[in-house]
């Protein structure tokens, strides 16, 4: 399923049928009075692509607060409030990300932003953001 062909609400749907219905960020359960926004994980502003592959579900308190913040840098900063935020599936992201770019090309703005988001993410530790 091509992220392009879907439309916001779609690619939304398809992020939390594809990670579960929690935040990445926060870790609440994005039911009831806890609302599901699309977040994308390379800001568009980095110039991240409206693609499902640059999307994960968060809260909208998070998406809010983490307005343009880089992702890792974000990640810590959740980690440091003792919020369980995801870091697997934050690689994971970033990993199918930068295949997608390799596959379709172009983004040639995201591409140095999501690599060193990659190489920060290595140094982490993160097993999932490391080269295949």
């Amino acid at each position: 399923m091509e992220g392009m062909a879907l439309d916001r609400a779609a690619r939304l749907d398809a992020a939390v049928e594809r990670d579960g219905s929690t935040c990445i960020w926060c870790g609440r359960a994005l039911t009831g009075q806890v609302t599901a926004t699309t977040e994308h994980v390379v800001p568009r502003v980095k110039g991240g692509p409206s693609w499902l592959e640059n999307e994960v579900a968060a809260c909208r308190r998070c998406n809010g607060e983490r307005g343009h913040t880089a992702p890792v840098e974000w990640l810590e900063e959740c980690l440091r409030r003792g919020w369980p935020a995801d870091e697997a599936r934050l690689a994971r992201v970033l990993a199918d990300l930068a295949a997608a770019i390799a596959d379709r090309g172009g983004q040639r703005r995201a591409r140095p932003y999501l690599d060193a988001q990659l190489r920060r993410l290595r140094r982490r530790g993160t097993p999932a953001a490391r080269p295949a």
